[in-house]
């Protein structure tokens, strides 16, 4: 008799800690389901603008740390912790390619007309294409453009999702438009069980863990 465990993920596309957290999620999952094959698993990705009041352009990504931190030693010492917490999660973070901080809301507006329309696959690569997109290619999310072409690349229609790229620097106020006030990446399994940060692998294998036990023993 098969499992389920559905699992929500809120976080932004400008957050390398989401992009991290996405890695150690796809590690846990990969062990769950080699301990656990009978678990059957869904994801459910919810897009969270941190930076609601970007200007629609953005702004200059080395401006925008140093104001927000304060001095090149401590946008040094933070860009060093995020390249050496990435490593570890396989992943290589490239800060010299990124020009612009920008106004996400159209990626998330994009990414929610996606699911609604999309395969579970689509929409993975379309979510996957994005975080390359910033992180590692210096991409702008900002462009409603560049986000065109990267939607059409994983098989999206253009007419599908006129409405989503506004270009208007609005804001994106989906139902968990209140989930930045615990932070991203935030993780929620079941409903019941949350998890903050960008966890460990063991401690997100963990948490479903728990989450399948708490179902179990309330189906007894």
């Amino acid at each position: 008799m098969s499992r389920s465990l559905h699992i929500e993920v809120f976080f932004d596309f400008i957050c390398p800690w989401c992009l991290i957290g996405m890695r150690q999620l796809e590690r846990a999952l990969t062990e769950l389901r080699a301990s656990q094959p009978d678990v059957e698993v869904s994801l459910e990705w919810h897009g969270v603008q941190l930076l609601p009041d970007m200007p629609v352009a953005g702004l200059p990504f080395a401006e925008f740390y140093l104001r927000r931190l304060g001095s090149e030693q401590a946008v040094q010492m933070r860009q060093a912790q995020v390249r050496e917490a990435a490593a570890a999660a396989g992943l290589n973070i490239d800060f010299a390619r990124i020009l612009r901080m920008p106004n996400t809301a159209d990626a998330h507006r994009l990414l929610q007309r996606a699911t609604a329309l999309g395969s579970a696959e689509q929409v993975e690569a379309l979510l996957e294409r994005l975080f390359a997109a910033y992180f590692h290619n210096g991409e702008n999310l900002g462009d409603p453009a560049t986000l065109r072409v990267i939607a059409e690349d994983c098989g999206f229609a253009p007419v599908d999702l006129v409405d989503s790229l506004r270009g208007d620097g609005s804001p994106f106020f989906g139902d968990e438009a209140g989930m930045a006030a615990n932070g991203v990446p935030y993780f929620v399994f079941d409903r019941r069980l949350a998890v903050s940060g960008s966890q460990s692998t063991e401690v997100l294998l963990g948490a479903m863990n728990a989450a399948l036990a708490r179902s179990a023993r309330q189906q007894a």
